[in-house]
């Protein structure tokens, strides 16, 4: 098989931006070429399963291939279907697989599908309002191969895809697919989390604080810019009032009413203004970390009759996917290593502690409910713990 890693970071230089931000240790500065080729190899990765192509995850000896169950076209099923060594199977998450009726013991579950299974068939217990899967699908022992398993599953969720994969063993009919290391998807995340560059800054007054400015930090991992909205000049030798916000499309932009994220992003901008001075860290983890696509299809979802955890752990997801290794970064690149935090999520503050952050307060950040997220609001409080 052909080694699938990026170009040699020497020929990518003329095309990346600065190297990360000067402060940083030298020791840290000399790992960056490498978490660079790393981050470029999961990218192409990503791309390969959003336009429904497989690829090799090898993790030492051990190899599987893979295509991503929602996106898979009769040209790759075809493809897989050329060794008949390996059986062809389907993975999926112990969420999905208890939304489509399979015991879900295990944090992955693995089926194996019929010899004459159709790329409808495939796709059909892919389909995101699934409640019953085939019976000819049988549980399938997959400890042998729990890493490769978990890596697959991790792509598709960082491809905004569901967590479902078809996948069998890799040989010789498939040697020309390109290889990624499951080592290079395990390390992804956090290498997008801490290779983070500044890379522009500028003031951006607001109807709720003109004395506001904008800083973007870049993952090297690729993906959206994180923002810092800094307003007025934080104190950092003292607790600064801070929120951590999670991007919501419908709920900040268009200001959709299903949630109270809009009120939550401006009640918070104005909380700081009014206090002097403080941060918003701003960061792309649309739908509690499942993309903006898939909180669409839970929307539909909670149409249909589940609540806001349910209809995520329906289509394979853990009720919240976010991390706050980003966040703990940008206060770190900012100086601020001990807050206030707004928020009604006790979780949110231990969350925030596993990343060097010391929350010192939790300051509530309520509004009313309205007849259209009347019932999330309540969900989030009975199942969430959060104190509104």
């Amino acid at each position: 098989m052909g080694v699938y890693r990026s170009p040699a970071i020497g020929d990518m230089l003329p095309l990346l931006p600065q190297m990360p931000d000067k402060h940083l240790p030298d020791d840290e500065n000399s790992e960056f070429p490498a978490a660079a080729t790393r981050a470029d190899a999961v990218r192409r990765a990503l791309d390969r399963l959003r336009r429904g192509a497989a690829l090799a995850l090898a993790d030492g000896s051990a190899s599987i291939v893979v295509a991503a169950a929602e996106t898979l076209t009769q040209t790759t099923l075809a493809t897989l279907r050329g060794s008949r060594a390996h059986p062809l199977l389907l993975a999926m998450t112990r969420f999905r697989a208890g939304a489509i009726g399979l015991d879900a013991e295990e944090e992955s579950v693995v089926v194996e599908l019929p010899l004459n299974v159709s790329l409808a068939d495939i796709v059909g217990v892919a389909e995101p309002h699934a409640h019953a899967q085939s019976k000819a699908l049988a549980p399938r022992d997959a400890a042998t191969r729990d890493r490769p398993i978990e890596a697959a599953l991790t792509l598709a969720k960082l491809a905004g895809l569901m967590p479902m994969v078809v996948l069998m063993g890799a040989e010789a009919p498939l040697r020309d697919l390109p290889v990624l290391a499951v080592d290079d998807v395990m390390r992804f995340a956090s290498d997008s989390a801490r290779w983070l560059t500044r890379v522009a800054e500028a003031r951006v007054p607001l109807p709720e604080a003109e004395n506001a400015k904008l800083i973007a930090f870049r993952p090297w991992g690729g993906g959206p810019e994180h923002l810092a909205i800094v307003i007025g000049k934080p104190d950092v030798t003292r607790p600064v009032l801070v929120r951590i916000h999670s991007s919501c499309f419908t709920g900040d932009l268009i200001g959709s009413l299903r949630c109270d994220c809009g009120d939550q992003l401006r009640g918070a901008i104005r909380a700081i203004a009014e206090h002097g001075a403080g941060v918003v860290v701003y960061l792309p983890q649309e739908g509690r970390g499942i993309g903006l696509v898939n909180k669409l299809r839970a929307y539909a979802l909670q149409d249909a009759g589940l609540d806001t955890i349910d209809a995520n752990t329906h289509l394979g997801f853990a009720p919240d996917e976010r991390s706050y290794a980003a966040a703990g970064e940008i206060l770190r690149r900012l100086g601020i290593t001990r807050i206030k935090l707004l928020t009604n999520s006790p979780a949110k503050r231990a969350a925030l502690a596993g990343f060097g952050v010391d929350v010192v307060e939790r300051v509530k950040l309520a509004f009313p409910a309205n007849p259209h997220n009347a019932v999330y609001l309540r969900t989030k409080a009975v199942r969430d713990g959060h104190n509104f």
